[in-house]
């Protein structure tokens, strides 16, 4: 299997009932995993041009559901099921959803 031009990784973590961060998972994560995969995969982009994966705690738990794109090592946060498209598209034309990358204001608050 060649390695693919990008990977998503999409916080799957999970904490117990109201933990004063949240979770990645209470706000819809695995449905955005899936929503994620299955676009990916009906675009013909699985194989070569994106691979979504689920990852544990990405620290950026204010922000969640968040995403990390590599090898362009940024962040996606606030993603929503709605979101989806734009992100796959996003992928596809080798561009960036600007309004979900987080700032670097944003990563300093986990």
């Amino acid at each position: 299997m060649p390695q693919r031009e990008r990977y998503l990784f999409v916080c799957t973590n999970r904490r117990a009932p109201g933990h004063e961060k949240g979770c990645c998972m209470e706000r819809g994560a695995e449905a955005v995993h899936l929503a994620l995969k299955e676009q990916v995969k009906a675009r013909g982009m699985a194989k070569v041009q994106a691979r979504v994966c689920t990852v544990s705690c990405l620290d950026q738990c204010s922000a969640g559901v968040t995403i990390l794109v590599e090898p362009d090592h940024f962040f996606y946060g606030r993603v929503s099921l709605a979101d989806v498209p734009e992100v796959v598209e996003s992928l596809a034309s080798g561009s960036r959803v600007e309004r979900l990358v987080l700032t670097p204001e944003d990563l300093a608050k986990s």
